[in-house]
């Protein structure tokens, strides 16, 4: 039996496990995101950003109905990732905001719907979650969207993220997606 020390003293074997191990540790970091948590009190979530997040509120159509929404966004790498949410009082005016929220942003890229599930978030509400493909209107840049759609007593949330194929995968945005929590 070859003991470990023996197989270290070869050059080949040393450089080849130094190898592995750095590519190991650097597989799950990925330089141009910085994820920390970003706290809205006044609509009771937390979520992690891949940069320093800004909030901004601006009043939007959801096919016919103006609603203030508050938005948190931050970018990274191409990518935005951006959680969305407003008051809507009338409990039919909530669904229906809900499907314009989905469709709009789906428009917004020329895109197809992937994938649509049902999904719990952590806190108590279940979301539509959505994986679609479309392309940049200005560039045709081929992109990539993740999102959540779902509402909380009067509150409706969007939870997105949106960038180019080539550098949003699947796991980052899970990583957003999954982190967020209503408190």
């Amino acid at each position: 039996m070859i003991k470990l020390p023996l197989l270290l003293r070869s050059s080949r074997l040393l450089a080849l496990l130094t190898l592995c191990v750095l590519a190991t540790s650097l597989a799950g970091c990925d330089p141009a995101l910085n994820w920390r948590e970003a706290r809205n009190n006044d609509a009771g979530f937390t979520v992690l950003f891949p940069a320093k997040p800004s909030s901004f509120d601006r009043t939007v159509n959801l096919d016919g109905l103006q609603v203030p929404m508050t938005m948190t966004a931050a970018e990274a790498d191409g990518v935005s990732f951006a959680v969305a949410t407003a008051v809507i009082d009338d409990k039919a005016q909530r669904a229906k905001a809900l499907l314009a929220m989905q469709t709009g942003m789906t428009r917004n890229i020329q895109g197809e719907i992937v994938e649509q599930k049902s999904v719990n978030v952590k806190g108590g509400a279940t979301a539509v979650e959505v994986h679609a493909t479309g392309k940049s209107g200005q560039t045709g840049t081929p992109l990539a969207l993740f999102a959540r759609f779902f509402q909380r007593e009067t509150r409706v949330f969007q939870v997105i993220a949106l960038g180019p194929k080539e550098k949003l995968s699947a796991d980052t945005a899970d990583t957003f997606l999954s982190s967020f929590a209503l408190n």
